[in-house]
């Protein structure tokens, strides 16, 4: 029997999930492309188009939905009960940037489009700190194909400022220990979480290093982190949640069931409803977590 119990389905490549105070989820539709919200009943809302391929999404200071976008760095098509998805080519791929959505106003902004005079590839995913900015992952993308390297960033939410903070192998999920001192990011095709100490915000006290390692044909999608400090992985090929310790112990693996799971989050009163996103099937689904999830800076 199944852990986990589906809330809706026909979600077109869901990712970024955010667990709201009325029992709503937002997430990102990649193959939408869309910014949606899910209600408790499942019922589907689509709240706004985004052009490119919304690939992350996190609440900010001023409230706003924070999205990555990889700029349609991936294609997909539905067959057979999931989606499949290749890196697409260079005529439709349109440029990674950090979008906002106001809720309210139902506004989007695009708040950065490039590094230091060269443009994002393809942001990926995002976490605040607790000093207003966040930290987001640049999976990559030339050509049709991913780059070995490129990096994790910092940002201040208000677009004033944008550093690199490491270089990294196709840098997907990312999140922060409970006290703020450590950096954690997932690295998609090697199946491994890295970690780094921080200094400052968006400064590394030393470089990063091997956390964990995911057995072969285990890669990794976005992470979240609960109140105990371990990093909950969504795990592709395997198609579950993989909880690492802070020390680096594997705690759990909690199969989902389809090999296309993308990414967690924690909600309800206590913050022990995970909230998982099988972009795969296009699924929500949801189970008890065993311990509460991380409050998050914002949100």
């Amino acid at each position: 029997m199944s852990l986990f119990r589906e809330i809706t389905s026909g979600l077109a490549f869901p990712e970024g999930p955010i667990a709201m105070s009325d029992g709503s989820v937002i997430l990102v539709e990649m193959f939408g492309p869309h910014l949606t919200k899910v209600h408790p009943d499942g019922q589907i809302e689509r709240l706004v188009t985004i052009p490119g391929g919304p690939n992350g999404a996190a609440i900010g200071p001023d409230g706003r939905i924070y999205i990555c976008n990889n700029g349609a760095a991936f294609d997909g098509v539905w067959r057979d009960g999931n989606w499949d998805l290749w890196y697409s080519a260079p005529a439709r791929y349109c440029g990674g940037s950090i979008q906002a959505f106001d809720l309210a106003t139902r506004e989007l902004q695009t708040i950065y489009t490039a590094y230091d005079g060269v443009p994002l590839s393809a942001p990926n995913d995002l976490v605040f700190d607790q000093h207003g900015g966040f930290y987001f992952s640049d999976l990559g993308y030339i050509n049709g194909e991913s780059p070995a390297v490129t990096a994790v960033y910092y940002a201040h939410a208000d677009g004033s400022s944008i550093r690199q903070v490491s270089l990294a192998d196709s840098p997907n999920g990312v999140g922060l220990a409970p006290d703020g001192k450590t950096l954690y990011w997932n690295e998609t095709p090697r199946g491994r979480i890295m970690r780094a100490p921080l200094a400052a915000p968006g400064v590394l006290a030393a470089p990063a290093e091997l956390h964990y390692q995911f057995a072969d044909g285990n890669a990794l999608d976005s992470l979240a982190i609960d109140g105990d400090g371990n990093i909950c992985a969504a795990v592709l090929g395997g198609g579950a949640i993989g909880v690492v310790s802070p020390a680096g112990e594997l705690l759990d693996f909690y199969q989902t069931g389809n090999s296309g799971t993308t990414n967690i989050c924690f909600g309800g009163t206590d913050l022990c409803t995970a909230y998982v996103t099988l972009g795969g099937s296009g699924a929500l689904v949801t189970m008890q977590w065993p311990r509460p999830g991380l409050p998050l800076a914002y949100g």
